[in-house]
């Protein structure tokens, strides 16, 4: 398998994911400005939406979205539990959790990340918005639980890992939601993660 991947953007989760499983795989980065992979080829014809991940398969398939992508990969690998069963509530609830953070907290990143940030009254909306993201975070750790869907780790976890990393690039303080920072630091720690962290060069 081959994972096309831009450091520190969502396409880490699913790099997580396959280290974690202990999968054999290879990565290409992609610039996601020209639209060309790192051996030159146009990424456009192997994701004609443009962005990342896109996992190659060995016969040539090509997934895409890393909610389907992380469960895929999970499922080739179900004794490391990154995923509940198929047909089981626990799945339905891990979907949950992959969705809440595509639609939600990734999506309230968005503005941030734009070509135009914003400013004045759209950035307090913005803000704002970003702010009940975490809060909801802060709030489904309130248990003590260390992971996401409780005491395993799962591919939820990579995704919300990932993406709630994203506070420090916008210096999105989050030292009112100490569960959260604790979160982010705990799953930093693995080291499988930190494998990740060093091979796309964001390792502190």
């Amino acid at each position: 398998m081959k994972l096309y991947y831009s450091p520190g953007v969502c396409s880490q989760s699913v790099h997580i994911a396959l280290n974690e499983a202990g999968l054999a795989h290879r990565i290409e980065k992609v610039d996601l400005t020209n639209k060309t992979t790192e051996t030159g080829a146009d990424y456009g014809k192997i994701n004609p939406l443009g962005y990342v991940p896109a996992l190659e398969l060995d016969e040539g398939e090509v997934l895409l979205e890393a909610p389907a992508i992380l469960q895929y990969v999970a499922d080739l690998k179900p004794e490391t539990g990154l995923a509940p069963a198929n047909g089981t509530l626990d799945r339905v609830r891990l979907q949950a959790e992959l969705n809440y953070t595509a639609s939600e907290l990734h999506k309230s990143f968005g503005p941030f990340f734009a070509p135009v940030k914003p400013e004045g009254a759209l950035k307090d909306q913005a803000l704002a918005k970003l702010a009940k993201r975490f809060d909801a975070l802060e709030e489904r750790l309130a248990d003590g639980r260390p992971y996401i869907m409780g005491q395993t780790f799962t591919v939820a976890d990579a995704y919300t890992f990932v993406v709630a990393s994203w506070a420090k690039i916008i210096d999105f303080d989050l030292s009112s939601r100490p569960r959260v920072r604790d979160y982010i630091a705990r799953i930093a720690d693995r080291p499988k993660v930190r494998e990740v962290l060093e091979r796309e060069g964001l390792a502190a």
